[in-house]
């Protein structure tokens, strides 16, 4: 089976260095030229909560040759519509592509390709991008898991799952959808916020002003699904939407409490919106936040911290100062 992980960037670059010290085969695909040739020359450095150096295979996109039975696809979603097709005469007939994107990207990529084609998987751990051939896992060893679910029947499920199997736990859900929500409720509010105040995920949660933000997002994200007939799926044993949603105060209090232990294994998380924004690129807000407000306004739910936190990524993304006093933008909604 030949397979590869195009985008191999901060997940990536340490997914494939645990598919690879496992012994099995997978090219790892990156524009970046001197990332490519590190990984090449000096292998795949995993650092933060694990240590290890892997020797891999790297290639630059205009190298590939052949097709492929598993493409994981690791790229931001901007610009899904051309990678895709860029991707697509390297997907054998009866291959899969399985997206790790944030957000909801599997059914443009399986109107690209077809249905059966199409797997995703939403990922519960986090990596930061340290420079050519480094990146540094920020998720705890004990949270390394994977939510794996198919579009049509599922080509090449087994086959993906046994890779992903070679870092870290992996659940098939055939509620995929409802696994989907449980990450981009997780992303909105934590990754939506670490790129609003360029903090980490666990002093957005420790922070009470940030946290009261990321407790309105996520309810937010808990009343969209639930207008949308979409049931959460639980992420590593935890049922968040019962933990995080509330009617009264002593509920409202409790799940006020709980955010930071929930956030505890990946406390160190920085989300890579704003490793982008730094970079001096265009961020994938509008697929994460601005998918919750579009399925507000579809289902006829309010999402004002949402819509909020994608206006104040967009002034970042033009500039505005990256910062915890950010905060304060959210008061008029908090009244």
């Amino acid at each position: 089976m030949r397979s590869m992980i195009y985008g191999a960037g901060a997940l990536g670059t340490v997914l494939g260095a645990y598919i690879a010290r496992a012994g099995k085969q997978i090219d790892l695909v990156n524009r970046n030229r001197a990332h490519v040739e590190a990984l090449k020359t000096a292998g795949a450095r995993v650092t933060g909560t694990v240590q290890f150096t892997q020797a891999v295979s790297a290639l630059l996109p205009e190298e590939l040759t052949g097709q492929y039975d598993v493409i994981i696809l690791m790229t931001k979603q901007q610009h899904n519509a051309e990678v895709v097709e860029f991707l697509k005469p390297f997907l054998k007939e009866d291959g899969a592509l399985c997206t790790c994107q944030n957000g909801l990207p599997e059914p443009a990529i399986a109107e690209a390709i077809g249905a059966d084609r199409t797997l995703g998987c939403a990922i519960a751990w986090g990596a930061t991008f340290c420079g050519k051939g480094v990146s540094e896992l920020t998720s705890d060893p004990s949270a390394l898991t994977f939510s794996l679910g198919a579009v049509g029947k599922g080509n090449r499920l087994d086959e993906v799952k046994a890779l992903f199997e070679c870092m870290g736990t992996v659940v098939v859900e055939q509620n995929f959808m409802g696994a989907r929500w449980s990450k981009l409720l997780i992303n909105s509010a934590f990754s939506g916020l670490s790129t609003v105040t360029g903090a980490t995920f666990g002093e957005v949660a420790q922070n009470k002003g940030s946290r009261r933000v990321a407790q309105r997002i996520i309810k937010e994200c808990i009343d969209v699904a639930k207008a949308a007939g979409i049931a959460i799926e639980p992420v590593q044993g935890y049922k968040i939407d019962k933990l995080f949603d509330y009617r009264g105060p002593l509920k409202k209090a409790i799940s006020f409490a709980l955010i930071p232990v929930a956030m505890k294994k990946h406390a160190g998380l920085v989300a890579s919106m704003l490793q982008d924004i730094r970079s001096g690129k265009s961020c994938e807000i509008d697929a994460i936040n601005g998918v919750v407000c579009a399925f507000g306004k579809k289902y006829g739910v309010p999402t004002p911290f949402n819509e909020r936190t994608v206006q104040i990524v967009h002034t970042l993304e033009e500039g505005a100062p990256i910062a915890f006093s950010n905060i304060a933008r959210y008061d008029d909604l908090l009244k």
